[in-house]
């Protein structure tokens, strides 16, 4: 099949990448980054530079495709430590771009990386721009089958606690304890997306995606053993702090807000409704496994 892909190379993109030239897909690659092109060519995929905020270059890149593969990255519209960056209108024009090129192109076949929470327009944080792209793509015609892939927190953000257990001694976050939480490694994510690549399309479905259920304090035992601090905690601060923190270090006011809010509603649960009502079946990266990675990232760095 023909198949496009957004995100450039990224944690998901490459892994995707990979594993569909492996299967004898003709792929093509979509990066904003010129550099990118010798990249995305080894690998043996054909590389398209152009950027989500031009409709044109994506409705011409699509033509021809057999399946898309949609995805919203947050750098793609500016950095979360820049107060000018309305990324509400970035991620609505995004999604408006993608609808626009979908129907121009006439391709009936999409895949979109979502997110949890992205079931609700309420108490979600900044999770709550993920509800609106798929609000936008649902307005698709019917013809057009939708797959929406709910990825819940990555592996990969506990990478953000380094600074924070290196000049802290712990992971210092909005809330904690002993209650599990599902996360997801994103190599999971990508062969979950390759998998869908290959079964059949109907309609709009929804898929949520993780690798393992643990509780903040089990990371912190797993990550504090891997890097050699086996009593490394996690400890639990006021959403008042937790905002007054990101504020001093420079975050974009409306992200800042909505990682409280977020966090708030990993703390009651109420982010994981959902996911709860449709539980998948666990990817095979488990936290023990990214742990090793964590470390020698951990060490890595001064």
């Amino acid at each position: 099949m023909n198949i496009v892909l957004t995100g450039s190379l990224g944690n998901i993109g490459k892994p995707l990448a990979t594993a569909l030239l492996q299967k004898g897909h003709h792929i093509k690659v979509i990066s904003s980054t010129p550099e990118r092109r010798a990249g995305i060519e080894a690998l043996g995929a054909e590389a398209a530079i152009g950027t989500m905020q031009d409709p044109d270059f994506l409705t011409e890149t699509f033509r021809g495709a057999d399946i898309i593969y949609l995805m919203e990255a947050w750098e793609g519209i500016g950095s979360i430590f820049d107060n000018s960056v309305d990324f509400v209108a970035g991620f609505e024009n995004i999604g408006h771009n993608y609808k626009l090129a979908i129907e121009g192109s006439g391709v009936e076949k999409i895949v979109h990386l979502s997110s949890i929470g992205a079931h609700t327009d309420q108490g979600t944080g900044s999770l709550y721009l993920h509800h609106k792209v798929e609000k936008i793509l649902g307005q698709l015609p019917d013809n057009v089958a939708i797959k929406f892939m709910r990825p819940v927190g990555f592996y990969t953000n506990i990478f953000r606690s380094i600074q924070m257990i290196k000049t802290q001694g712990a992971i210092i976050q909005g809330y904690g304890g002993d209650q599990k939480e599902p996360w997801v490694s994103p190599s999971d994510i990508a062969m979950a997306i390759a998998e869908e690549m290959e079964r059949p399309f109907e309609g709009r479905a929804v898929r949520y995606l993780a690798s393992d259920e643990v509780s903040p304090n089990e990371i912190a035992a797993v990550i504090g053993k891997a890097i050699g601090k086996p009593d490394l905690k996690w400890k639990i601060v006021s959403d008042e702090e937790m905002l007054t923190g990101m504020l001093a270090a420079g975050m974009n006011e409306w992200i800042a807000k909505g990682f409280v809010e977020m966090q708030a509603a990993q703390r009651s649960g109420s982010l994981y409704e959902d996911y709860y009502r449709s539980r998948p079946v666990l990817g095979k990266t488990k936290l023990t496994d990214f742990a090793g990675e964590f470390a020698r990232i951990y060490h890595s760095l001064n």
